[in-house]
């Protein structure tokens, strides 16, 4: 059996490759010189103090100290894991800690010194990586995944930025990983962190680090911190996280998303299933040497690449910067809107200086909404029942659930007029089944709601059996909203008359805490059927926009027409539901006494749906979210332009230092001198002509950013370099057959 021999073999074979490509053969230590993360595959377009920077950024002014941030991005992958099939002792790694992985021996003993820490509890949402981090399955692995630290901008691996989870996502691993990849960048200005838990990561973290090696610990009067949430997991978040740690709002990080680790992931897990199964030495080094081929394959693609992401920001840019133009101009055609305009412009301001002042993207209206009106209605009659000072006259339904399931029964009557209305001559059976099938179980509904409804209204009864009509009060003909009207006459249920407290206390006795229950819950209802009316009116408005300025030909004009059909058709529909609740609180204000609503706006004309009523807040928002959108695509601009920069310089210096461990190690046969000499000579040779094929394709980017125009205004050019250097397409060193 030869394989056991051919795995062992293999394994040396990819230790003596990382070993040979980091320079390790040319240095006269030798290889037990190799240092921490020395094999890593570094990632050029960050900053790189003394490589692609100088290491003294003193110089740097205050308005361009963001161009030299680093952006980490920090994830988990539970599908690496790793099965208790050996040890150490038996399988010991090659390479410890000279690549991806932290060294096994510090960590492990840092995580034994630290067992006993307990996790903290999410105060976000139930974020299961943090609550259940303590109760992860674990039983015959010796680790349940991997934590990993990446560069967020170009998702590279970071030395000494991959360990092993024993229990987890527990804050003590990530800790120790993150800062023992940020170790090598000591001197950075602005760290930012991405992580999907940042919002609670980022709590006691300083109290934290001070238990960390000495080595470990960063210098925090040099270098500030910034924390982010990325962009697809900050929707699962509060609306307070949302504000706090979004990419979105924040100046000073262009583009980034936060979400690199993800791709990284769906790479490397195509070999979960090999590396479960190895001891811990073999599958540090397999996974190590996946991360070294994945950094070099994303180093060798930053011609295109960036390339690719400039264009677009430039072209992206553009539209921003006439969309931000457009609403400025229509804002300040009034003086009020200049003034307005100013007083927005001073507080974006003074909130990016300082996160502590009123956050002006965050909407500082609370609108009172149905469910909570709701919840606090039953809390009401909890504490009723409780002290006995009410008495209910039905077991399961309280004076606060009749009214609030009489309004829902409302809205569903309102909703099959509409869908009655909207069926053609021609209609389908099975349009017409799901009509009848609404219908009936509203009729079931109707009949329940109303024997309850009796014996806490019993005059309705009287009413009623008088066949008393126009009670209901529906909109006058100039508030005509579009949505068909209960007809008097008819028995089917759409049109029944459910007789609220407003409709009948101009005609007959009620019990005054049912009109003030309804006054509450119409108040709220009216409120938010007019938030939804802007919201439709909004979209509709946007919709028309998109369609006419970029869809063509009459498959995609039909369907984009029965999008805004659906549309109007949900505005018809909170059009009428507002009505409905304003007719209402005109009759209950009579009765009730809520002197300071009567004079309000919800009670005065209809509705008017102008930038008047949004300028104060909902604009305000509006204008701020369009800044930000023209000033990231700005700010990626700049940041791919200096990446561009630190891609070439870092080239450069890596052939600086391939081109002195050529003659760097003296040994005695000539042969061995002339293999090193060539083989430095080849690595130069490479990044030289890396550097070379990377500036015949951004030839033209100066000139491109300075026009602000894309290459298609006139015709796709062709991306490849005049230049001759090697191709991306294929491996560099093939063409480098004529280095001596």
């Amino acid at each position: 059996d030869r394989y056991s021999v051919f795995l062992r073999i293999m394994r040396q074979w990819q230790n003596l490759t990382s070993l040979k490509r980091s320079g390790r053969s040319h240095d006269p230590a030798g290889v037990d010189a190799t240092q921490q993360g020395q094999l890593a595959v570094l990632c050029p377009a960050c900053l790189q103090l003394r490589k692609n920077v100088p290491e003294d950024l003193a110089h740097v002014s205050s308005n361009e100290r963001w161009l030299y941030s680093l952006f980490l991005a920090i994830d988990a992958n539970f599908c690496l894991k790793c099965r208790l099939v050996s040890n150490e002792i038996k399988d010991p790694g090659l390479s410890p800690g000279w690549g991806y992985f932290v060294e096994e021996g510090q960590y492990k003993t840092y995580l034994h010194d630290h067992a006993d820490v307990r996790q903290e509890k999410s105060m976000c949402v139930s974020h299961n990586v943090i609550n259940m981090a303590d109760t992860k399955l674990s039983k015959g692995l010796a680790a349940t995944g991997v934590g990993s630290v990446v560069c967020a901008r170009h998702d590279m691996r970071l030395a000494s930025g991959v360990g092993d989870l024993q229990r987890g996502e527990k804050y003590m691993n990530m800790d120790y990983i993150v800062f023992s990849a940020l170790s090598a960048f000591a001197s950075t200005p602005i760290v930012n962190f991405s992580y999907d838990i940042a919002c609670q990561w980022h709590k006691k973290l300083w109290q934290r680090v001070t238990t960390l090696p000495s080595q470990l610990q960063p210098n925090r009067a040099h270098t500030a911190f910034n924390f982010f949430v990325p962009k697809f997991h900050i929707a699962a978040h509060i609306a307070a996280c949302q504000m706090n740690f979004s990419f979105n709002w924040t100046p000073g990080v262009g583009r980034t998303d936060g979400e690199a680790p993800e791709c990284g992931w769906a790479d490397i897990n195509r070999i979960a299933a090999s590396t479960k199964e190895m001891g811990p030495g073999s599958r540090c080094e397999v996974l190590d040497d996946h991360f070294g081929d994945w950094n070099w394959k994303k180093v060798t693609a930053f011609g295109h690449v960036l390339l690719r992401k400039i264009k677009e920001a430039i072209k992206a840019k553009t539209e921003h910067h006439h969309a931000l133009t457009e609403l400025e101009k229509s804002i300040k055609q009034s003086d009020l809107g200049v003034a307005s305009l100013t007083n927005w412009t001073n507080k974006v301001l003074a909130w990016e200086l300082d996160h502590s002042n009123p956050n002006p993207f965050e909407s500082r209206v609370t609108a009172t909404m149905q469910a909570a009106v709701r919840l606090e209605l039953l809390m009401q009659d909890a504490q009723d029942l409780e002290d006995r000072s009410s008495v209910s006259l039905h077991s399961d339904v309280t004076l606060s659930i009749l009214i609030s399931t009489g309004l829902d029964i409302e809205h569903t009557q309102r909703r099959l007029r509409a869908d009655n209305g909207s069926l053609g001559q021609h209609a389908t059976n099975e349009q017409q089944t799901k009509i009848l099938a609404c219908s009936n179980s509203l009729q079931c509904r109707i009949e329940a709601w109303t024997k309850i409804q009796v014996l806490y209204m019993p005059s309705v009864s009287q009413l009623r059996a008088t066949n008393a009509t126009a009670l209901n009060h529906t909109p006058s003909d100039d508030e005509e909203s579009g949505c068909p009207r209960p007809r008097p006459n008819s028995i089917k249920p759409e049109d029944f008359q459910l007789l609220f407290p407003s409709d009948i206390c101009s005609y007959a006795l009620c019990d005054p805490k049912l009109l003030h229950i309804e006054w509450s819950l119409r108040f709220v209802q009216a409120n938010d059927a007019l938030d939804k009316c802007q919201s439709h009116i909004r979209l509709r408005h946007q919709l028309l926009r998109f369609k006419s300025q970029h869809l063509r030909g009459q498959c995609a004009n039909t369907r984009a027409q029965k999008t805004i059909q659906a549309v109007d058709e949900r505005l018809v529909l909170s059009h009428d539901k507002y009505l409905r609740a304003r007719s209402a609180l005109v009759c209950l204000s009579r009765h009730v006494d809520h002197q300071s609503c009567r004079g309000s706006g919800l009670l005065m004309g209809s509705l008017h749906m102008t930038a008047r009523g949004c300028k104060t807040v909902t604009l305000c928002i509006e204008w701020c979210k369009a800044r930000a959108r023209h000033n990231w695509w700005q700010e990626e601009i700049q940041l791919l332009l200096v990446e561009m920069q630190r891609v070439l310089a870092f080239l450069a210096w890596e052939a600086r230092q391939w081109d002195e461990r050529a003659t760097l190690r003296m040994v005695e046969r000539s042969e061995y001198v002339e293999g090193l000499i060539a083989y430095a000579n080849c690595q130069a040779a490479i990044r030289r002509g890396l550097s070379a094929s990377f500036s015949g394709m951004w030839r033209d980017v100066g000139a491109l950013v300075s026009a602000g125009l894309d290459y298609g205004a006139e015709g796709e050019q062709d991306d490849r370099p005049a230049i001759n250097g090697p191709s991306i397409d294929e491996p560099p060193h093939e063409d480098l057959n004529g280095v001596d």
